[in-house]
Formats: C-alpha cells, structure tokens, sequence
C-alpha cells in the first residue's frame, strides 16, 4: 500500500513538474508588457480627454436649460442650480487639462 502511495505522489510530482517548465516556456519579459500597457493607455488619454470635453459640454446644455427653466419660473434657488452646474462642468474640463499636463502626455 505504501509503494503505491509513493507512486502516486512520485507522478503528480512528475506532472507537476512538467506543467511548470511548460509555464516557464511561455513566459515573456514582464517590462515589455509593461511597456506596452503604458503606450495603449497613453494612445487612448487624447480620446479620453475629449469625451470628458464632449460630457462637459452636454452637461453645460442641460444645466443651462434647468437653470433658464427655472429662472423664468422664479425659484429661489436658481443661483445655488447655477453654480453646481457651472462648477461641474469647469471641473470636468480642469480635471482634463490637469491629468494632461500632470502626467506629460
């Protein structure tokens, strides 16, 4: 009972073994990944830019007709629906130059 116990484990260790120089066969250079990974992002950081340009403006479309809809209905809190409106969408186009010039690209 006992020596086959020992083959057993002798051939799941055989197995094992095997699979593993199959993985280190297949292995590549961890920088060039890396490096690629960075050049994708950095290809996508200008159409990224521009779609937060893209959602600034439409937020700005609507903010301005929720603010105008409500200044003609004469609601006290139109200057506080203004300014979260406008501070959103300068902070989405701030947020956009920021990232540009903090990270170079």
């Amino acid at each position: 009972m006992k020596k086959k116990s020992i083959q057993i484990i002798s051939a799941y260790s055989a197995v094992f073994s095997l699979s593993l120089l199959a993985l280190a066969a297949y292995a590549q250079d961890g920088n060039a990944g890396i490096n690629q990974a960075t050049s994708q992002v950095k290809s996508y950081f200008d159409s990224g830019c521009n779609l937060m340009y893209a959602i600034g403006a439409v937020v700005g479309i609507i903010g301005a007709i929720k603010v105008f809809n409500k200044w003609n209905g004469g609601e006290p809190d139109t200057n506080k629906v203004a300014a979260a409106w406008f501070g959103s969408c300068v902070f989405l186009v701030v947020v956009a130059t920021v990232l540009k010039s903090f990270f170079g690209l």
